[in-house]
């Protein structure tokens, strides 16, 4: 049988179905992606409200990451520089860090602000120098302790931790204790120190909307709700069947699979809300972390403090929430509307629109890098993809959806599924 004549489905048009598709194409296969919203990118996607780009949640690209320098063109991107640092509001005070190394403007700031003591500062150049010469196949290798530990073990001390490391992994990691495992911590600190935090010009759906227009030959069907997944067939919601040679899950596969209904993935959640304002309270490329306990708002942006497509004069300004809470919609932009005031002096802004995030990032232990495409095999005819399986990252969406592909393509290759379907779809 011609390869463009196999039936291969890819379930979920996020980063992992992409590239899945990707690499299908790459070899010659005709993928279709079944996506049940009515639009690709998955959890990496943007709106534009009053002509401001509007990322779901706030999300950086790491330029360090190993499969996105694979698989995306940097430069078509657009890609705006973040500073190597943070401006900290506590106790009503406003001061930044940052690394000098990387940054020669960071170097007075850092030296005479009151985050950290001096020995902490030591502390943070020798864990830069022990992470970029760590391989990241070590750091996945090292034992597993929490983020919090790991730092409590390097000898930071208390204020520093609650100050800086806090704000700014739980932002990163969508939970306030650092209770991530250290493997995450190292991995992530390094493709910091490694390269640079970026957005694209056009916000965070650019990088969906590239790996898109680089298919050729895949077919989408967007507005189309799986309900289950067999050997050689896919339910849809309206109880239609797609009759399918090879499937590939893109996305968490526990309420398709009838043996994995008690297996289901635990998600983190946040809060993403997003004002105008005339005024930007941090000038440069910072994000800014509130370092304050009792603040319910964890970390803020200004879009605008880098180039944007934005027509709007004013100044976006994103507020990400991680700690739980249950305020209804307006209650929750008075409290932050209260935090931004009185924590970081930011007033006269005007609501534009918030995303709550229920699916932000998986909720793993025992965290991978790197996979097989044999592990990526659940049953003959079905392969799994996604950051649920190694690490929650774009990094690691891109991997398991190369490797799940390259698991199709070699189960084709060795002649493993049989070239027709089963009778009843003749």
């Amino acid at each position: 049988m011609e390869k463009s004549a196999y039936k291969i489905h890819i379930i979920g048009a996020g980063i992992s179905g992409l590239i899945a598709a990707q690499i299908l194409e790459n070899h010659g296969y005709y993928p279709t992606v079944i996506e049940a919203s009515d639009s690709f990118g998955g959890r990496v996607k943007s709106d534009i409200v009053e002509g401001y780009t509007l990322d779901h949640g706030f999300q950086v690209l790491l330029t360090s990451y190993p499969a996105a320098k694979k698989y995306l063109n940097y430069n078509a991107l657009e890609l705006q520089e973040f500073l190597p640092g943070a401006t900290i509001f506590k106790n009503s005070k406003q001061q930044t860090i940052g690394d000098p190394l990387r940054k020669m403007s960071l170097l007075l700031p850092t030296l005479l602000s009151s985050i950290g003591n001096f020995s902490d500062k030591i502390k943070i150049l020798k864990l830069n120098s022990l992470l970029k010469k760590k391989k990241i196949a070590a750091i996945f290798k090292s034992e597993e302790k929490t983020t919090l530990q790991y730092l409590s073990d390097f000898g930071f001390s208390s204020e520093i931790i609650n100050d800086f490391f806090k704000p700014f992994f739980s932002g990163i990691f969508l939970e306030t204790k650092l209770e991530t495992s250290s493997r995450m911590f190292e991995f992530v600190y390094k493709m910091f120190g490694d390269g640079l935090a970026v957005l694209p010009k056009n916000g965070i759906q650019e990088i969906p909307n590239q790996l898109k227009s680089n298919l050729k030959n895949t077919t989408f069907k967007f507005n189309s709700s799986v309900k289950e997944v067999k050997d050689k067939s896919i339910i849809l919601e309206n109880n239609s069947e797609l009759q399918s040679h090879i499937t590939i899950i893109a996305t968490d596969a526990s309420p398709l699979i009838s043996n994995l209904k008690n297996q289901e993935t635990d998600w983190k959640s946040c809060d993403t809300l997003y004002f105008k304002t005339n005024t930007r309270a941090i000038k440069k490329p910072l994000i800014g972390l509130i370092a304050d306990e009792d603040a319910l708002v964890n970390n803020i942006f200004y879009h605008t403090s880098v180039a944007t497509s934005t027509l709007n004069t004013k100044e976006l300004l994103s507020v990400t929430i991680v700690k739980d809470h249950h305020f209804n919609e307006l209650e929750l932009i008075e409290k932050v509307k209260e935090d931004l005031s009185t924590k970081c002096n930011i007033s006269d802004i005007t609501f534009l629109k918030r995303y709550q995030i229920k699916k932000a990032l998986p909720k793993l232990t025992n965290l991978q890098y790197e996979i097989s495409s044999t592990e990526t095999k659940l049953k003959a005819t079905i392969f799994l993809a996604g950051d649920q399986l190694l690490n929650g990252s774009l990094n690691a969406a891109m991997i398991s959806g190369e490797r799940a592909a390259m698991g199709v393509i070699q189960t084709l290759e060795d002649g493993l599924i049989v070239d027709e379907l089963t009778s009843e779809y003749q």
